[in-house]
């Protein structure tokens, strides 16, 4: 993984000292609270419903053991002992004091992390493929092209007040577990008759107007990544609108102008630039690629799995469901469930902070991920050590079976914390894991991601879910729409509406029709419900989530 060089030490440094001044000056009434606002949003400060949130930056979703301690530890000294991990592959302190806040990224500084660009209208944290580096099917490690780009984009002069916030996915394999189409700009790594390069995607974004984005150049080599970047964000700082947030996106300024009046403007932008970069940034990604060479992989026998796998029910379950091939032999990935039946999806408490970076030393060559969906990865463990960790993540609770199933719920903070909010979110996500629970139906149901938002800002990525949920303020009640058929992956679909919303009380009742309509109707046990629902349509749904209706029509 990347290591500081001399200059990101000292730019961090400067960076906290120079925050350190600025929130001191807020504490003696120098600054105002408006005045304080976009210094802390450089910084990844927000002031939310209860109190004062720090969104530290993951890049590209990779960390060490001794960075998952440090968050453990600022969990344990200036918060209430957890962390609660993002669908940006962050994590975020909920309850820090302001006075301690410059302490706590002087502390992250202390392992290489920070919290720049993780809030304000820039360039965010680059996100990429939570499996990068280990996936067996993937044609090359996203990271160093993430690395390069974070890079580039920290501390731009050009693009550190844009239109609106912007977000860049990265994915190295043609199953796009980054949803890079639901992205600012989305990058698909390609490879064109021996050539490296990349599927270039704008325009894709969630939010009050969600858009899937279109691809603007279907290849483009690797060498010109970075002026083509440029090229792509400077026309949209120029281009975007700037007199309504709500229309501030460059989902809108490519919908407004037109793909193909978007794509001359940033071609001829592209022609002007490209001669300044003169191959130096390709001297820096071969020397970033080092810092991501494949650890030294063990070749030992995996009696010990198969042993557990035929012996231990518990064990084969979580094998079945928790566990994705690896591209080295006798390796597997793990994904770690941050979703036990009623917790606080992407919650995770310092002592399993410290658990998994134990584990990861142990057993992951020193190496954790962190996914879009809020749980945790250890991307490179040998099948032989596998019942031993299992058998420790049974210890800490970390054990749930359900990647990938219907209580894997992604859930934004909702009303609990969220001053945008306008719904729960966590809550209906905690009602749906348990009832789901109770029925044990979940292995019987099979792949199926529900998301949920709290708020029309849908950082729940509520479109995308086979089943989302859109939760929202009616007249001071909490209502909850819910959209069905929505896909991240390289097929990403917005769901359709499926009809009005219900209160808190009847959403949970609402999600089980659906349910329990997708088992009636499905071919076999096989199919799943995005399957299902594409072979099919949204009308069987519909007439089992509005029974009252059919009974009228009747």
């Amino acid at each position: 993984m990347y290591k500081y060089t001399d200059f990101d030490a000292a730019f961090i440094k400067e960076r906290n000292a120079q925050f350190r001044s600025q929130v001191e000056r807020r504490i003696d009434g120098s600054l105002t609270e408006d005045e304080f606002k976009p210094l802390r949003l450089m910084n990844g400060l927000y002031l939310q419903l209860h109190a004062y949130m720090l969104r530290v930056a993951i890049p590209y979703g990779t960390l060490n053991g001794r960075q998952m301690d440090k968050l453990a530890d600022i969990a344990d000294r200036w918060d209430k002992g957890y962390g609660h991990f993002t669908t940006r592959q962050n994590i975020q302190f909920n309850w820090p004091e302001l006075r301690d806040i410059p302490d706590m990224l002087d502390a992250l500084a202390e392992v290489q992390m920070h919290a720049i660009q993780t809030s304000g209208n820039t360039i965010r944290n680059v996100t990429a493929d939570h499996f990068a580096g280990a996936a067996a099917d993937e044609i090359a490690d996203p990271r160093p092209v993430a690395e390069l780009i974070r890079q580039w984009s920290t501390d731009h002069p050009e693009f550190q007040f844009l239109p609106r916030k912007f977000k860049v996915a990265v994915t190295g394999s043609p199953n796009d577990r980054a949803v890079t189409k639901a992205h600012d700009i989305g990058l698909r790594m390609l490879e064109r008759d021996g050539v490296a390069g990349f599927e270039v995607i704008v325009g894709g974004g969630l939010g009050r107007t969600p858009m899937i984005g279109k691809v603007l150049r279907d290849f483009l080599p690797r060498e010109d990544l970075l002026p083509y970047l440029e090229a792509i964000v400077s026309v949209y700082n120029l281009l975007g609108r700037r007199d309504n947030k709500y229309k501030a996106r460059i989902k809108i300024t490519v919908h407004e102008n037109g793909i193909d009046d978007f794509r001359a403007r940033v071609e001829e932008r592209f022609a002007l630039i490209r001669p300044q970069f003169g191959g130096i940034d390709q001297q820096l990604l071969a020397g970033i690629e080092a810092d991501f060479a494949a650890p030294d992989f063990k070749t030992k026998p995996v009696a010990d799995f198969e042993a557990a796998y035929t012996n231990d029910p518990v064990f084969r379950s979580w094998a079945d469901t928790n566990l994705t091939d690896h591209r080295a032999p006798g390796y597997a990935i793990v994904s770690i469930s941050l979703k036990a039946h009623a917790a606080t999806p992407g919650d995770a408490t310092s002592a399993q902070m410290r658990v998994m970076a134990d584990l990861a030393r142990d057993y992951g060559h020193d190496e954790l991920r962190i996914s879009h969906e809020q749980n945790v990865i250890l991307p490179h463990v040998h099948k032989s050590d596998l019942p031993a960790l299992h058998a420790r993540l049974k210890e800490a609770q970390l054990a749930t079976a359900n990647i990938g199933l219907i209580s894997d719920i992604i859930a934004c903070p909702g009303m609990d914390y969220c001053a945008l909010a306008t719904a729960r979110s966590i809550p209906i996500a905690q009602e749906i894991a348990t009832r789901f629970d109770d029925l044990k139906l979940e292995h019987d149901i099979g792949p199926l991601k529900i998301k949920i938002s709290g708020c029309i800002n849908a950082c729940g990525h509520h479109h995308v879910g086979h089943i989302g949920i859109l939760g929202l303020d009616r007249a001071g009640v909490e209502n909850y729409q819910i959209t069905l058929g929505g896909d991240g992956s390289e097929d990403a679909t917005i769901g359709e509406r499926a009809g009005p919303g219900f209160s808190a009380d009847e959403i949970i009742p609402a999600v089980e029709r659906i349910v329990m309509a997708y088992l009636e109707l499905r071919d076999a046990p096989e199919e799943t419900f995005l399957e299902t629902y594409r072979r099919i349509g949204l009308a069987p749904f519909k007439a089992a989530l509005y029974p009252e209706v059919q009974a009228d029509a009747a």
